[in-house]
């Protein structure tokens, strides 16, 4: 298996907000979302600027669930040209994936009460995502393990727009397994080191 690691695709800057877990996290979508295309409908409005990271410093699952409520107003009701997709990243809660699951109930009825089942979608990532029926260790499970628990806010209308424009978006998940399988353990390894490096120092080259 290769151990060799994407093209670096450096993290936006954002001179506003340089947060640890913002910088990963954004380094993490550079690299792994979009660097190894886990998310084809992600280039696009990585590209175009157009995902909005929002931190949560929150111990709090009912604050966090407040904050993950009023970004689903601003997304609902922001400009698509500007704002197309939103991750609340809260490093300091639900660091456990059981409870971060169990968590994800209460961020869908979320959405059915505050009337927008059928406008935005939720999304889920952890460092600890675990598939069901999956061993713990299976590498497949890095698709959705990013470097901090993260909250994903999508419209609706813009995935649906995605999985028709692209051929076969059924097996995405298949696809992505293969493209795991074939960086190997430490090829992932090193791909989350290089995240934390770009964390450190952003925009140096590899």
């Amino acid at each position: 298996m290769s151990d060799s690691t994407p093209a670096h695709l450096p993290a936006r800057p954002d001179p506003t907000d340089r947060h640890p877990a913002l910088a990963q996290t954004r380094a993490w979508v550079a690299r792994a979302v979009v660097g190894l295309n886990l998310c084809p409908f992600a280039k696009a409005p990585w590209v175009r600027g157009q995902i909005r990271f929002v931190l949560c410093e929150a111990s709090d699952p009912q604050v966090l669930l407040d904050t993950l409520c009023a970004q689903m107003h601003a997304l609902a009701q922001g400009d698509p040209e500007q704002l197309e997709t939103t991750l609340v990243v809260h490093p300091n809660v639900l660091g456990d994936f059981g409870e971060f699951n169990d968590f994800l109930d209460r961020a869908e009825a979320a959405v059915d009460d505050l009337g927008y089942a059928g406008v935005l979608q939720v999304a889920s990532f952890h460092p600890h995502y675990q598939f069901a029926g999956t061993a713990a260790n299976d590498l497949g499970n890095a698709t959705n393990r990013s470097p901090f628990p993260t909250l994903h806010l999508l419209r609706e209308a813009s995935v649906e727009r995605a999985v028709a424009a692209i051929p076969q978006a059924a097996s995405i998940y298949e696809t992505n397994v293969r493209t795991l399988q074939a960086l190997g353990p430490k090829g992932w390894a090193q791909l989350q080191a290089q995240c934390r490096r770009d964390a450190l120092h952003p925009g140096e080259p590899d």
